[in-house]
């Protein structure tokens, strides 16, 4: 059986996407999603009619004080062209902007795990996922692109540390 990498990352809203303050993320969704969707190893991502994912309604449970969760959930051929595309530097000039727009969560906010090649997660399956590595930190069922795991095989496997490199730049 050959698998795939599933990754959700969330964030808390500072403020609804129609104020002022989130233009510039708002104008950013359209060319990052893009640049995502033809990067080399994307295979999906989830999203509405209108492109992007920010009217679906997940981890709710977890909005704390904020206005809301938005959600950025896709699969990828494997843990190097996910960390590829979101350390690169198109994406990391937005993640440098991020407390502009989101709260500091102590909490981990993204998380990955294997998915039988063509299965598409649900956000119920991708927020039982960010439970468990809340609760029990990186595992093989659900783990970072800091400390990560193979593809699921018999013999088992040991973690990974991600390049020195993978690492939030805000």
């Amino acid at each position: 059986m050959s698998f795939e990498l599933a990754q959700v990352n969330i964030a808390r809203l500072l403020a609804s996407l129609e104020d002022p303050r989130l233009a510039d993320f708002v104008a950013a969704l359209e060319p990052v999603n893009a640049a995502a969707d033809v990067a080399p190893g994307f295979l999906w991502r989830l999203q509405t009619e209108d492109g992007d994912a920010t009217a679906i309604r997940a981890f709710e449970w977890d909005t704390a004080d904020s206005v809301g969760v938005i959600v950025n959930m896709s699969v990828w051929c494997d843990v190097e062209h996910l960390a590829a595309f979101t350390y690169g530097e198109m994406h990391r000039v937005i993640l440098k902007r991020r407390r502009e727009w989101f709260q500091r969560m102590r909490e981990a906010t993204h998380v990955c795990w294997w998915v039988p090649a063509g299965h598409r997660p649900t956000t119920a399956e991708a927020e039982d996922r960010l439970r468990r590595l809340r609760d029990h930190g990186p595992t093989p069922f659900a783990f970072t692109l800091q400390q990560h795991f193979p593809p699921p095989s018999p013999g088992g496997s040991e973690p990974r540390p991600g390049a020195g490199d993978w690492l939030c730049p805000a």
